[in-house]
Order: structure tokens, then C-alpha cells, then sequence
């Protein structure tokens, strides 16, 4: 029997060169996004944890203080009123927005001719800039001069001073935030829709189930995932409402609202509490962790269905 013999090929220099190339290419890729990612987030979020520590106006040398910033937020009356008139805007923002944006996908699931242009239209508000919606929007709710209070008297509605009402200011901003958010919900939506297998409609059908059943029991359990994905980015979206209320109403009337974020811009911008500012985002970054963590814990498990 003859044996066998395995002779190394040597590997020229080029093809080594060539090796290396093809493995740094990826990298050269992702490079500017994850220069960009370290930059612009990573970076900062680390300095606001530090700043968080320090006495600091911008203007003077920092003094470390400890944690005197986080024992300052919870005995002032202001940053808990924030919080809570954020938790309210949340609650206020989130279900509606949620709720429609499935019913919007529920009636664009339909092969209708014309549907692929009532889809982009709805989701043309998400495409415009937050401060031009917000520009228009103040001219609607305008007390004198807004369309809105001119068609409410067509029927009799007396004018309603909507931006300047401490109990309609905040309910309106929430109003202008669903307007623009739930086409681009309804999309994600509408993509899980179409990801369901139709055989299972086919055999829900075969059984007699009518159609609240068969969204109870297959639509909305194999929506889940995409239930909380809309779920997680919309309540993070909220909870950082700024430029909305910046634009509208200024944190006003009064303080009706003042959300936590423009609250952070007052102490950071206005009254230059750099450190106490920054505590208030560390203590937000939180807030807002422990929410995404329960809604994966209640809305994350997955629902399928097997019939093989």
C-alpha cells in the first residue's frame, strides 16, 4: 500500500495581504457608525455620570460634592412633580397611540386598490420635523384665531383656550405626539400582520370563530413581538418628550407641563446646575431601564402556534 504525503503549500505574501484586506473590511464599515455611536453617545452619557458627582456651572472649576445631586433631587418638589407630569403625559400618550396604530394596520391589511397610498399617508406626519408640527399645531389650538376653536363654533362649542388651560395643555401636546407617531407605529404593525400564517385564519374560520375571537386569540398573541417593540421605543420617545413642549407651551401654564426632560434643560441651560442636571438624567436613564425591563418581562414571551 502506498502512502500518502501532504505537502504545505507556502502562502505568498499577496494572498496574506489579501486575507488580512477581507477581514478589515467589515470593520471599515461599521467604523463611522461606531465612532459616531462612541462620540455622540457613549462618551456623553459617561461625562453625565461623572458631572452627575460635581458642583459644577460651567463657569468655575467643579467641586466634587458626591451624592448630594441625588439626595437634592428627591427632597425637591419640582423634580417629583416632573417626574409625575411625565409618568401622566406616558400614560396619557401610549395607549391611544398604541391602540390606533393597530386599528390602522387591522384596515390597511386589506388588498384594496389605492391602500399603498393611504399607508403613506399616514405616515407622513412622522416625516416632518417635530418643530414645524409643533408650530402648526400651536396656530390650531390658538384661543382666538385657531382653526379648532373656529370649528368647534360651528357647533355651538364656545372657545376653549387649549394651550393655556392647566388641565388641556398637556393632554394636547400628548394629542400632537399620537398624531404623529401612530402612522409610524401602524407600519411596524402592519408588517406583523402580514407575517401571520394565513392557514391559521383559514382554520379559525372552519371552527366558527368570528373576528373579535380570532383577533383575541391568534392576531393580537402573535403580535406580541412587535406589540413590544412599539411598546419599548414609544414609552422611551415619551419619557424624552422635549421639543413638543418646547415649542408649544414652554413648560406652561404654570407648570402643567413641565416634563422631566424640559425640566433638565432648565436646570442644565437656564439656571447652568450642570451637576444637578445631570443627576436628573442618570436618575431618567433608570427610570426608564426598569420600565423597558417590565414590559420584557410581561410582554416579551412569544405566542405560537403549531399544527404539525
Amino acid at each position: 500500500m502506498k502512502s500518502l504525503t501532504v505537502q504545505s503549500v507556502p502562502v505568498s505574501a499577496a494572498a496574506k495581504d489579501r486575507s488580512r484586506w477581507h477581514f478589515a473590511v467589515p470593520y471599515l464599515f461599521i467604523g463611522p457608525s461606531f465612532i459616531g455611536l462612541l462620540a455622540f453617545l457613549l462618551l456623553p452619557a459617561l461625562a453625565a455620570i461623572v458631572i452627575s458627582f460635581f458642583d459644577w456651572n460651567m463657569l468655575t472649576r467643579p467641586k466634587f460634592i458626591g451624592l448630594q445631586n441625588y439626595v437634592s433631587i428627591f427632597h425637591n418638589k419640582a423634580a417629583l412633580q416632573a417626574m409625575l407630569i411625565t409618568v401622566y403625559y406616558v400614560v396619557l400618550n401610549i395607549p391611544i397611540q398604541t391602540v390606533l396604530a393597530i386599528l390602522l394596520a387591522l384596515l390597511l391589511n386589506r388588498r384594496i386598490r389605492g391602500m399603498a397610498f393611504f399607508r403613506a399617508v399616514y405616515v407622513l406626519p412622522w416625516l416632518a420635523a417635530p418643530v414645524a408640527i409643533s408650530v402648526v399645531w400651536q396656530w390650531i389650538f390658538d384661543p382666538t384665531s385657531g382653526v379648532l376653536n373656529s370649528f368647534l363654533q360651528v357647533f355651538g362649542v364656545s372657545k376653549q383656550g387649549w394651550l393655556s388651560s392647566p388641565a388641556e395643555a398637556l393632554p394636547c401636546v400628548a394629542a400632537v405626539n399620537i398624531w404623529q407617531w401612530t402612522g409610524y407605529n401602524m407600519l411596524f404593525f402592519l408588517a406583523g400582520l402580514q407575517g401571520i400564517p394565513k392557514y391559521l385564519y383559514e382554520a379559525a374560520e372552519l371552527d366558527g370563530s368570528g373576528p373579535v375571537r380570532t383577533f383575541f386569540s391568534i392576531t393580537l398573541p402573535l403580535l406580541r413581538p412587535t406589540t413590544l417593540f412599539v411598546l419599548v421605543t414609544s414609552v422611551i420617545g415619551s419619557f424624552q418628550v422635549f421639543d413638543t413642549v418646547y415649542v408649544m407651551t414652554q413648560g406652561g401654564p404654570g407648570t402643567a407641563t413641565n416634563v422631566y426632560n424640559f425640566y433638565i434643560f432648565q436646570q442644565g441651560f437656564q439656571f447652568f446646575h450642570m451637576g444637578y442636571a445631570s443627576a436628573l438624567s442618570v436618575i431618567l436613564f433608570l427610570v426608564i431601564l426598569i420600565v423597558t425591563l417590565v414590559q420584557m418581562k410581561y410582554v416579551g414571551n412569544r405566542t405560537t402556534y403549531d399544527l404539525s
